[in-house]
C-alpha cells in the first residue's frame, strides 16, 4: 500500500484498551491497545444488564445498589461510529461488511452490534470471510468494492489479525483487494499495524509521546498507565528477565489471545535466541508483569457454583473517526470486565481463559 501511495482519507478506527489493577501501585497500567477486531461490545453491555438485573431482583438482603453498576453503552457508540463512517462514505444503497473467521465463535456479539445499527441507524451489514471475498469481490473504476453484488461502504475487520486467518494467497488477495478500494477500512492496514505490541513499546520511550500530546499533564497521565515495555536489544533488560523471568511477560506481534510466554519459558526463549542469533528476537517485546489484586469470586460452570481466587481484567472502547482533518468522533464508549481464575495466564474469553463480568464500585 506504500508502494501505490494510497491516501486513507476516511480513518475509522473502534479501539479497546486493556488494563489491569497493579497489586503494589494500586494502578491501573495498559496491558495492550487493540485497533482491530475489538470485541465483546455487543455482549458487554448485556452482561452489565444481567447484573443489575440480578441485583434489583436479589441483592436487596445482601446491601447491594443496582446503580453502582456503571452503565454501559459500547454497542450503541460503536454503532453510531459505523453509522457516522457510513454517512460519510456518501453512498445510500451502500452496506457494512463485516469480514469474520469461517467457523467464528464469536456470531452473536457480532451479530448484536449489526442488530443495533439496522435498528437505530437503519443500515444493513452482510458477512463475509476472506475467501467469500476474494471469490466474489471486484473494484469498480471509481474505486468501489463490490462484493456479490453489494457496494461495500465500510468494511469492519472481526477477522485478518491471526496468521491462521491467511492460510493461502486467496485471502491474501481478498486483504489487498479490499485495500486497494475505496471503502472506509476498520482498520486499513496502517491502523492495524499501530496496535502492535512494537509500536506499544515504542510509545513508552522517553519523549515519544510528546510528539501526539501537547499538554504536559496529559502526558504525564498517559505515561503513569504504562508498564515497563523493552525490545530485546536492551542487554540489561534482557538478562534481568534471563534472571528473572517471572518479573517479564514476552509478548509477540500477534493478536487474539494464547500467545504470550511466562514464567521460566521467557528464560529458555530469550537464552535459544541468544544462541541462535537470528532476527527472530524483533518479533518480540518484553513487559513489565503485572500482579493484579486477587479476589475471591463465585463462579458458575456447567450449573455448579464454584469458589475460586480470581483477577480481573478492564477495557475501555473508544471510536475515532476523521475525514481529511475533520475529526467527526473521538469518544470513550464504555467498557468491558473480564474475570479469570488467578492461576491462568491468558484472558481470552473467546479463547476460553475468562468470562465476562462487570464493574461495582464501592
Amino acid at each position: 500500500m506504500l508502494a501505490i501511495n494510497k491516501k486513507e482519507e476516511i480513518r475509522l478506527g473502534l479501539h479497546r484498551s486493556d488494563y489491569m489493577l497493579d497489586k503494589q501501585t494500586k494502578l491501573l497500567l495498559q496491558i495492550e491497545m487493540n485497533t482491530i477486531s475489538s470485541s465483546f461490545p455487543g455482549l458487554s453491555c448485556l452482561v452489565t444488564e444481567l447484573h443489575r438485573s440480578l441485583i434489583n431482583c436479589y441483592g436487596g438482603h445482601l446491601g447491594l445498589d443496582s446503580k453502582r453498576i456503571p452503565s454501559n453503552n459500547a454497542v450503541s457508540q460503536f454503532a453510531e461510529a459505523l453509522a457516522k463512517a457510513w454517512a460519510e462514505y456518501n453512498n445510500p444503497r451502500a452496506v457494512v461488511m463485516v469480514v469474520v473467521q469461517p467457523e467464528e465463535r464469536n456470531m452473536y456479539d457480532q451479530h448484536w452490534l449489526c442488530g443495533v445499527l439496522k435498528k437505530k441507524h437503519n443500515i444493513s451489514s452482510i458477512r463475509k470471510t476472506l475467501a467469500d471475498i476474494d471469490r466474489e469481490g471486484a473494484i469498480l473504476p471509481d474505486g468501489t468494492l463490490v462484493v456479490g453484488g453489494q457496494a461495500i461502504a465500510v468494511i469492519y475487520f472481526r477477522a485478518g489479525y491471526a496468521p491462521t486467518d491467511y492460510p493461502s494467497e486467496s485471502e491474501w488477495s481478498a486483504r489487498l483487494l479490499m485495500e486497494q478500494s475505496s471503502a472506509i477500512k476498520c482498520p486499513s492496514i496502517a491502523y492495524h499495524l499501530t496496535g502492535t505490541k512494537k509500536i506499544q513499546q515504542e510509545l513508552a520511550k522517553p519523549n515519544v509521546l510528546e510528539r501526539f500530546l501537547d499538554n504536559k499533564e496529559e502526558v504525564a497521565k498517559v505515561r503513569k498507565c504504562f508498564a515497563g515495555l523493552w525490545s530485546l536489544d536492551e542487554t540489561a533488560i534482557v538478562q534481568g528477565a534471563i534472571e528473572r523471568p517471572d518479573s517479564y511477560v514476552m509478548k509477540p506481534q500477534r493478536e487474539g489471545g494464547g500467545n504470550n510466554i511466562y514464567g521460566n519459558d521467557v528464560k529458555e526463549t530469550l537464552l535459544r535466541l541468544q544462541k541462535e542469533g537470528s532476527e527472530e528476537d524483533a518479533a518480540y517485546i518484553l513487559m513489565q508483569r503485572i500482579f493484579p489484586t486477587v479476589l475471591t469470586t463465585l463462579l458458575m460452570r456447567d450449573g455448579v457454583c464454584l469458589k475460586d481466587q480470581a483477577i480481573s481484567e478492564l477495557g475501555i472502547y473508544g471510536a475515532y473517526l476523521r475525514n481529511k482533518e475533520k475529526v467527526i468522533m473521538n469518544a470513550e464508549c464504555g467498557y468491558l470486565m473480564r474475570t479469570k481464575v488467578s492461576s491462568s495466564n491468558e484472558g481470552g474469553v473467546a479463547a476460553g481463559f475468562a468470562v465476562l463480568d462487570s464493574i461495582y464500585l464501592n
